[in-house]
């Protein structure tokens, strides 16, 4: 008597792996670039063509001036899924949980607050006010249109804008895209936990470094 063979069940296909949706200021970005083009000139110069301890004061200031540079323009970055907001600031990285985060605010800054009151600038996304000043301009001149087009003399109904969206500036569409995930997502069984912050040593000891090197040489004359 033979055994029927059963068939074992298919795998089942895994999830892709969720990617995070990252926001940076491509104004700092160029401007990091244009920085150490310029330092690494002006460095590199002075080591290979100067005299006495020129070289090395020179190789002492690229060592605490790009890790600084790198640090404020190009490492900036704030990481995005469904369970947590990730932050890259210039010295730390802070990891905030959405069950953890309270609130976030923008002012003369972007900010995030924790639950407990704690707050962290967001500096990927620096606030521009003349870019606040362009997209309310932009508001009045569609209102003013819209107003127009009401008050005519044949009576034409409203039409609203190509997206029925008002303008608003870049960094303020970004936060409000944030505000609306953490109200999604702060009450998720995988959206909680714990703030952790890390400080970024990769930067903070070359910088104090060169920031020791070049004390020395300017004490030593």
């Amino acid at each position: 008597m033979t055994t029927p063979e059963h068939p074992s069940p298919a795998p089942q296909p895994q999830d892709p792996a969720v990617q995070d949706r990252v926001h940076r200021s491509s104004a700092g970005i160029a401007s990091g670039v244009m920085l150490l083009a310029l330092a690494g000139w002006l460095g590199i110069d002075a080591i290979v063509v100067g005299h006495g301890r020129t070289p090395w004061l020179a190789l002492a200031g690229l060592l605490l001036v790009v890790p600084l540079v790198v640090a404020y323009t190009l490492r900036p970055a704030i990481f995005v899924n469904d369970d947590r907001l990730r932050v890259r600031n210039p010295l730390r990285v802070i990891v905030l949980p959405w069950g953890t985060v309270g609130d976030l605010r923008s002012g003369y800054s972007n900010e995030v607050v924790t639950v407990s009151g704690t707050r962290y600038q967001l500096w990927a996304l620096p606030v521009s006010l003349r870019a606040r000043k362009r997209a309310a301009r932009q508001r009045a001149r569609a209102a003013a249109a819209g107003g127009a087009e009401r008050g005519g003399l044949l009576g034409a109904p409203e039409r609203g804008g190509a997206s029925g969206e008002p303008p608003r500036a870049q960094t303020d569409k970004a936060m409000d895209d944030l505000k609306q995930l953490r109200e999604d997502r702060c009450t998720a069984d995988s959206a909680q936990g714990e703030v952790t912050v890390r400080w970024a040593y990769e930067i903070i000891a070359p910088a104090l470094a060169g920031a020791l090197l070049t004390a020395i040489l300017a004490a030593l004359g």
